[in-house]
């Protein structure tokens, strides 16, 4: 005889309940109870925090969605030429790019207008630079001008600059230096061409800006260390450029200790405050024997610069603000990388250009001669009158700025530009090199075309002098 289901679910049912029961009767059951009694109050809340986060959740996306500027749709590669890269991404995706390293914000600008806004109506908002460590490592945490922290330290130092050390009084006080070591060029590049031997002009370009910011910013060449000390700055440049995966993905910092990038930075800072204590201690005791000899006071012409902040730590009660021999080394660093390498750069440059163009060189040639022609020597008097000169320099510049891509700055606050919304901590990087080629702004970009606006020239829709200067 077969049970009807229904009965055999009753049955079940009340199986089930006395065994519930039971299960409740029992003391270790209860006393479980007890020890999660805290959980079952707490289940409400919980549900009560959930719906709370959903529904910020919900508010916080529906808000007003940001107008980014356009981005490549994957990860772009950008090789060994940035600026050759990005130049070629912004004609696709326009002069305002937007890409992502690793969890960084990354604008790429490639406009002259673009940049011109952000470097003048949103100056503040763009003033400071992103934190770097290998900055921190090789700018003694920042102490120089050109990486810390816009606030009273940038101010005072960018102050100490213009008017100790780039004034036009202490300029025109290195004009003898300039000269001497010009004519010492000259001489070289003579001595070659009376034996029949070639001239490497990169090798001699080179020397001759490190002698010159030597002499202007240490007061002697340090020629026994000469190849030391040019290698040694030449690393520090490429390392200052270095990428460090841990300035985009800090969980990956540690990468920089296992490619060797923190110890070769480590040995290079280390080696280069060496040298600098070196000749600040060398300096002060210079200083010490002056007074002693009762010699005097050197004369402003006279000083170095390493002189002239030296004078600055002994003025520090007038003046108000204290300057550290730390921050005096770190910005003659500055000094050696805005002065040494960029010259160099045009240099090589402007000449590469002038050899391919014979016509150009030969017009060149003869703007020198005709200023020449009463003197047997150039001085800097003369480079007011030769205005093709100037006008070759420019194209250089347009065309092969020495840093392509300009050191990169950081954005403090959401700002608009140019339509798109710019977020908080977006780092911005200006393509010079594309500025200068950019036709909406020349005509024949990729041409070199040193000529005069009142001549022959094609006047470009933008001012060479705004991109040069």
């Amino acid at each position: 005889m077969r049970t009807d289901p229904r009965i055999a679910h009753t049955r079940l049912f009340h199986l089930s309940y006395c065994n519930l029961w039971n299960m409740v009767r029992d003391s270790s059951f209860l006393q479980l109870l007890g020890q999660y009694e805290i959980f079952f109050i707490s289940y409400p809340l919980f549900f009560s925090l959930l719906a709370i986060f959903v529904v910020v959740f919900i508010l916080t996306t529906n808000k007003r969605k940001l107008l980014l500027p356009p981005s490549p749709p994957k990860l772009p590669i950008i090789g060994r030429y940035p600026h050759r890269s990005l130049k070629s991404l912004a004609q696709r995706f326009g002069p305002l790019m937007s890409l992502r390293f690793g969890n960084v914000p990354v604008l790429v600008v490639s406009s002259a207008d673009a940049a011109s806004e952000i470097k003048k109506t949103h100056d503040l908002t763009f003033i400071n630079r992103p934190k770097r460590r290998i900055y921190q490592k090789l700018l003694y945490n920042y102490k120089d001008v050109g990486s810390a922290p816009y606030g009273e330290y940038w101010r005072q130092m960018k102050s100490i600059c213009i008017l100790n050390l780039l004034s036009n009084k202490r300029v025109q006080s290195y004009r003898g230096v300039r000269e001497e070591e010009t004519a010492l060029a000259m001489e070289k590049i003579e001595k070659c061409s009376s034996l029949c031997s070639p001239v490497n002009l990169s090798e001699l370009f080179s020397a001759t800006t490190n002698n010159v910011t030597c002499k202007i910013s240490l007061g002697r060449k340090y020629s026994e260390d000469t190849n030391k000390f040019r290698k040694l700055l030449s690393e520090f440049t490429e390392l200052l450029g270095a990428p460090d995966v841990g300035d985009y993905l800090p969980w990956l910092a540690w990468l920089s200790h296992v490619n060797g990038l923190h110890g070769k930075a480590k040995k290079v800072a280390k080696e280069l405050d060496e040298f600098l204590d070196g000749v600040i201690k060398e300096h002060m005791n210079r200083h010490e024997k002056h007074v002693n000899d009762h010699a005097g006071i050197q004369g402003e012409d006279q000083k170095d610069f390493v002189d002239a902040l030296l004078d600055q730590i002994q003025r520090e009660n007038t003046v108000g603000f204290p300057l550290e021999k730390i921050s005096i080394k770190a910005l003659i660093l500055d000094i050696f990388v805005a002065g040494t390498h960029t010259t160099y750069a045009v240099l090589k440059w402007a000449m590469t250009e002038i050899l391919r163009h014979p016509k150009i060189m030969k017009k060149l040639q003869n703007e020198v001669r005709n200023v020449s022609a009463e003197n047997s020597s150039i001085s800097e008097d003369d480079l007011d009158n030769m205005h093709y000169l100037k006008a070759v320099i420019k194209e250089t510049l347009r065309l092969y700025p020495p840093i392509p891509l300009l050191l990169p700055t950081i954005s403090t606050k959401d700002v608009k530009l140019k339509g798109y919304d710019i977020i908080k901590g977006t780092r911005v990087i200006i393509n010079a090199w594309a500025i200068g080629r950019d036709p909406a702004s020349w005509e024949n970009p990729e041409e070199f075309l040193p000529v005069l606006r009142t001549g022959s020239w094609t006047i470009p829709k933008i001012s060479k002098d705004n991109i040069s200067s």
